[in-house]
């Protein structure tokens, strides 16, 4: 790497964790101070007046009524001399002694230090960092807030990070679309969206993370009658690895937008995405808490009684907390669990969580105690991504995995027993709360984890408080054996310990997809966008240069 971009060398990216399955204090990892310019995600479900009017402005938002284009230049980069191209890039790269030259995700579980940083603002300065990694034979790694908890941003090379990448080009609410730059964080358009009487149709449980970033991993919200929010895209716009610039669609370059579509980024860097919209709606949500044994018994009738239903399920308690969503014309009714939601829910169970790194027999006790602060049944209606949103409280480790919905019952009884055995042992693991449950629709898309078939979604965390770290290495293996067993594929922007040949088995069009890589290298036959997933762990072998 050329010393004009830093004067110093970096390690390589790593995981904020022990190298055993013991705990040890984040204050002994790199980046991963919680104090440290990574604070925790605390988005709440707070009250907020007036209704269906956004929250927080969204940043450098501009609104026009046609996509944008980037300027020209009159001179090819091609032509131009790589000094002048780094001259170029000199306003938008971080500089190597920031702490932005460094990069964690918000879980605080991997962190990883790039060659170089770059922040760019338009299309043209991208196109400007990819002629030159393609000329110094590097690769380029997209990245935006960092939500991911994997490692599916890290890398050793340039890294070209999307925040103020972020305009709202077009909002046409007669054909309800939106054309948004992929940097854009779903909080920021929501604001924008709600200006003009517009909603997502379906959100996810997290709201602080970019569109393209939503779109390129298959990102889900619930319910069996909505698809993954990636269908609701109608077209993108990509900056390919050899410098052009490409609109695709199901009807226009329909391989490429497929693939695009639940790719991680590795087809090209998406510079806009026009998405369908839908009128602006609030929803109705109840919550209550039932026993394990009368949900799974049921399941069918529960996971349909709502147009959004979602799971929590408490292991230690054998409980599960449900919550069900619908439509609604009524008026905002915010509402929360006082002790769940308050300084003792968040602080007490905090604390508690960190003595239970060392002392683990209380670790199903704080379980209990959680199910009890939010044992009331509760009503709420408000703006539908609010309701839509939760607060991830802490710092965290999680995976989930997709599995066919015909296998839900047997699946969750078959997780039932292991984690009874292993609270039962004096020696047994001791996870953590709770287990979520979703539902999704089938769809068609190459890689989504729910392509043809209805789906569930079951994901398993394990808390950081304060950012220590905690066991969970041998508690994950456990959970995705049993989900595999059932027909389960991981989550694409979680975690997980599969391998390429185990991930083209469960995903045949892998192969279509990997044909695409054949175009996108750079001068030194090395792949010029580059993802651990479709790199080190899921689409293709190493790339030999």
């Amino acid at each position: 790497m050329s010393d004009r971009w830093r004067s110093s060398p970096m390690p390589p990216y790593s995981y904020i964790s022990s190298t055993s399955d013991t705990a040890a204090p984040a204050s002994s990892m790199r980046d991963d101070d919680p104090s440290s310019s990574h604070p925790p995600y605390n988005n709440t479900n707070a009250v907020q007046d007036p209704p269906l009017t956004p929250a927080l402005p969204p940043p450098m938002m501009s609104m026009s009524t046609s996509t944008a284009t980037p300027p020209s230049t009159s001179t090819p980069l091609s032509d131009i001399p790589l000094e002048k191209l780094h001259q170029q890039l000199l306003p938008i790269t971080i500089p190597h002694t920031s702490l932005k030259a460094h990069f964690t995700n918000w879980g605080q579980s991997y962190t990883c230090s790039p060659s170089v940083v770059f922040e760019p603002e338009t299309e043209e300065q991208c196109a400007v960092i990819l002629e030159v990694a393609r000329r110094e034979g590097e690769t380029v790694r997209a990245a935006g807030v960092g939500h991911s908890p994997s490692d599916l941003a890290c890398t050793k090379g340039y890294m070209l990070r999307t925040e103020k990448l972020c305009r709202v080009l077009e909002v046409n609410t007669e054909k309800r679309y939106v054309v948004a730059e992929g940097g854009i964080t779903l909080n920021a358009l929501h604001a924008a969206l709600a200006e003009h009487g517009l909603a997502m149709i379906n959100v996810g449980s997290i709201s602080d993370q970019t569109l393209a970033g939503v779109v390129t991993t298959a990102t889900h919200g619930t319910g069996l009658g909505f698809k993954v929010i990636s269908t609701h895209v109608q077209a993108l716009v990509l900056l390919l690895a050899d410098g052009s610039r490409r609109r695709c669609s199901r009807n226009e370059h329909a391989e490429l937008f497929m693939a695009s579509l639940c790719g991680l980024g590795s087809t090209g860097l998406i510079l806009q995405i026009q998405m369908e919209v839908g009128p602006a709606f609030r929803l109705k949500e109840r919550q209550t808490s039932l026993g394990f044994t009368e949900v799974v018994d049921r399941l069918d009738a529960y996971a349909s009684a709502s147009e959004h239903v979602r799971l929590w399920w408490f292991p230690q308690a054998d409980t599960i907390r449900l919550s069900c969503a619908d439509r609604t014309t009524e008026p905002r009714k915010p509402a929360a669990s006082f002790l769940w939601h308050s300084v003792i829910g968040y602080h007490v169970v905090q604390f508690l969580l960190f003595v239970g790194i060392y002392v683990r027999a209380i670790n199903p006790w704080i379980a209990r105690l959680t199910v009890w602060l939010d044992r009331a049944p509760t009503l709420t209606v408000d703006d539908s991504w609010r309701v839509f949103n939760l607060d991830c409280k802490y710092p965290q480790f999680t995976t989930e995995w997709a599995l066919p919905y015909t296998s839900t019952a047997a699946c969750l009884l078959e997780l039932r027993t292991w984690l009874d055995n292993e609270h039962r042992s004096p020696t047994g693991l001791r996870p953590h709360f709770p287990l979520e449950i979703r539902f999704s629709d089938q769809d068609d898309i190459w890689l989504s984890p729910s392509s043809g078939t209805r789906t569930t979604w079951i994901g398993i965390i394990q808390y950081k408080p304060y950012g220590f770290n905690v066991p969970y290495r041998k508690l994950f293996a456990q959970f995705e054996a049993i989900l595999a067993k059932h027909g389960g594929r991981p989550h694409w922007a979680k975690a997980h310990s599969l391998k390429p040949v185990e991930l083209r088995r469960l995903y045949p069009r892998c192969v279509s997809v990997s044909s695409l890589f054949s175009w996108q290298v750079n001068e030194r036959n090395q792949r010029l966008f580059f993802f651990s997933h479709t790199d080190s762990t899921t689409l293709s072998e190493s790339w030999k240069t």
